[in-house]
């Protein structure tokens, strides 16, 4: 991203304004694919707590911490500076969250049930739909609740997981 500073600077002080432009819009594509790889990374970490839930049918303080901080930071990242767009609209969330599945998949097949699943028998064990289903809820939220009303509702929503009654209550 130097580089291309100070190719910017160069181009505006030599009055190449064409070519300054090209290079603000390479730059605004830099930026916004940092932000969707962030996203992503939450993503994951998400769809994996959403899938030892499924698969072990309990809800840990851990995962819950886990489902309810990816959701936030989510909600913080997707949010452009102008605080009324967002970088992924509500709409678009269905192709990454087919392919960061997969993805995640891979990773808890080290955590469900201490990793006696490769990620192949998991893959067949997990409703994979019923997982990208309770994470466009999450991801929904994001757009109706602000960041310091989220935790609320998103524990509320983690009631109503398998074992999610009993971790309210704070039964093991």
């Amino acid at each position: 991203m130097t580089q291309e500073l100070i190719d910017l600077r160069n181009s505006i002080l030599e009055q190449r304004y064409a070519d300054a432009l090209v290079i603000v819009d390479e730059l605004e594509g830099m930026g916004r694919q940092g932000i969707l790889r962030n996203i992503q990374s939450f993503l994951v970490k998400l769809i994996i707590h959403l899938i030892k839930n499924q698969v072990e049918q309990r809800l840990t303080n851990s995962w819950a911490n886990s489902i309810r901080s990816s959701i936030r930071e989510i909600k913080k990242i997707n949010l452009q500076d102008n605080k009324s767009s967002y970088y992924v609209k509500i709409d678009e969330w269905d192709l990454m969250l087919e392919e960061e599945f997969e993805e995640a998949i891979r990773d808890a097949s080290d955590e469900v049930m201490n990793g006696i699943y490769s990620p192949f028998k998991l893959a067949e064990m997990v409703d994979k739909e019923q997982i990208i289903n309770q994470a466009k809820v999450l991801l929904k939220l994001t757009y109706e609740y602000s960041v310091k009303e989220l935790p609320a509702v998103i524990d509320d929503y983690l009631t109503q997981l398998p074992g999610g009654e009993d971790w309210k209550l704070g039964k093991r």
